[in-house]
């Protein structure tokens, strides 16, 4: 394989990776970076379209440039100088890429017969989205999605939180009254987790159709939500605390619920 060289870090394609970075940039573009060879592999493998590939050869194993490469439509070869600037992170195994963004209307969503979907208001962290689409995709979840985001699904933050599995979990964006809406429409029960219920997660039944709602890392849930769910739940704090990490709190409830399954829909 032979691959133009980019060695001036004012080349522009260079710069262009540089302003993927800012969230209004990638919505603009459609596009967003991508770092690192597993990450990669997984966008690949859930149907992303790869534009760009960066490679640095002094880092990059030889085999997974080969490999990788000819599933990419234009691939760079970058000097370690050009790829420190436009790497994001440490780890990144020697490659960045260009992708297309996906459509993630609540349209879009394929949903087995006895759904699980995990619902997140207005999420705040990169990297607790991130460390829940692990989760989601750790417990075969349906969907995620996000109402009213305040984060970029395509945070660089976000990637590298979920290792990858912001590519293989299906995700929806889109305002509170739509995701409700599409809850009804789709017959799927709502849980939602705040402090002020009496009952406890485990107390409840997850087998049918299932939404887990969970608010913000500042605040909780909103009204709206509350008084919207069929159910509400709270996992015991038997500390001084008086919550758990967002993150934390959905793998707590999203497994009672795939307990509940024997880890099968």
């Amino acid at each position: 394989m032979r691959a133009e060289k980019i060695t001036s870090l004012q080349n522009p394609k260079v710069k262009n990776v540089l302003k993927l970075r800012k969230a209004g940039e990638r919505a603009k573009q459609q596009r967003f970076s991508i770092e690192g060879i597993n990450e990669l592999t997984h966008a690949l493998h859930s149907g992303y379209e790869i534009e760009t590939l960066f490679f640095c050869p002094d880092i990059a194993p030889q085999e997974e440039i080969d490999s990788l490469a000819q599933k990419c439509t234009s691939v760079y070869e970058v000097s370690r100088e050009v790829f420190s600037k436009m790497a994001y992170r440490e780890d990144s195994g020697g490659m960045v890429a260009i992708s297309k963004q996906k459509d993630h209307g609540l349209a879009n969503l394929k949903l087995r017969t006895n759904p699980l979907v995990i619902v997140l208001e207005t999420v705040e962290k990169p990297g607790n989205l991130g460390a829940i689409l692990r989760t989601a995709d750790s417990a075969s979840v349906d969907a995620v999605i996000l109402c009213d985001a305040s984060t970029d699904l395509y945070n660089p933050n976000v990637i590298r939180a979920s290792i990858g599995c912001v590519f293989s979990t299906q995700v929806a964006s889109c305002s509170g009254d739509e995701a409700r809406q599409w809850l009804e429409n789709n017959q799927i029960k709502s849980f939602a987790t705040h402090i002020q219920t009496e009952k406890w997660y485990h107390e409840y039944d997850y087998r049918a159709a299932s939404a887990i709602i969970m608010g913000t890392e500042s605040t909780g849930l909103s009204e709206k939500w509350i008084r919207f769910a069929h159910e509400g739940i709270k996992i015991p704090m038997l500390g001084v605390n008086d919550s758990l990490n967002v993150s934390i709190a959905t793998a707590v409830v999203v497994y009672e619920a795939m307990r509940q399954r024997n880890f099968y829909f």
